[in-house]
């Protein structure tokens, strides 16, 4: 359990530094700017160089969210849960403070521009309502674990596993960066939420409530049509 709960700490690390960081770093960057496209893929990116490198370890979740659909999935115990959860956490703070060294050390930085926070109505990219940002959230992590679900399934191709789910990521980030720069991911909101401070944690509860409630949907519409028939 202890390795398991490492690589889950790392995992979610790389991905709040590879896809936060992107976003903070690299976004707006003058004459070679990636945008919203290369945020996209940045995040999904880091969640299929991850299932290459963890998923054998510890099931490659980096989500509080996807363990708690896996659980509901019928993929993962529940008394596993809390300490993934928690490692999660961790490694998404502990990604967040990284990106903030790195990022306070351009002069002028500061993290009242959002520090790629999670946000509805004013702190929306795009001025999305909190409904909005709301059903977003839910059916964005619930196609996530879908697709998560299917693309772990044995009866699925096997070794491609880490790409559908990777692209899957990308595909929901270029659909939703401009409602809510994208959560579907309970620790990677909170993770750069803490610095921010204010807004971004006033607003941080439903980066955890839609995305629990979008994954559980997920893993059991899964479990119910992905079923073998008897």
């Amino acid at each position: 359990m202890s390795k398991r709960l490492g690589a889950e700490f790392i995992g979610t690390f790389w991905l709040v530094l590879g896809g936060c960081g992107s976003a903070v770093l690299a976004a707006a960057f003058p004459n070679v700017g990636i945008g919203l496209h290369g945020v996209a893929l940045a995040f999904g990116l880091t969640v299929l160089t991850m299932a290459y490198a963890i998923g054998h370890i510890s099931g490659c979740h980096l989500n509080p969210a996807v363990s708690i659909g896996l659980v509901a999935g019928g993929r993962f115990p529940a008394k596993e849960l809390a300490p993934y959860i928690l490692v999660q956490v961790l490694g998404g703070l502990a990604g967040a403070a990284v990106l903030y060294m790195i990022a306070s050390g351009k002069p002028g930085f500061d993290v009242a521009a959002g520090f790629a926070s999670n946000g509805y109505g004013d702190h929306s990219p795009g001025g999305y309502s909190l409904a909005a940002a709301l059903v977003t959230e839910i059916v964005m992590t619930m196609m996530f674990l879908f697709i998560i679900m299917g693309a772990t399934d044995k009866r699925a191709p096997q070794g491609f596993a880490p790409i559908a789910i990777g692209l899957g990521l990308t595909l929901i980030h270029l659909i939703s960066i401009p409602v809510t720069n994208t959560s579907v991911n309970p620790a990677r909101s909170t993770g750069v939420a803490v610095f921010v401070g204010g807004w971004a944690l006033s607003q941080l509860w439903l980066f955890w409530v839609a995305p629990i409630i979008g994954a559980v949907a997920g893993g059991s519409i899964y479990r119910l049509l992905g079923s073998k028939d008897d």
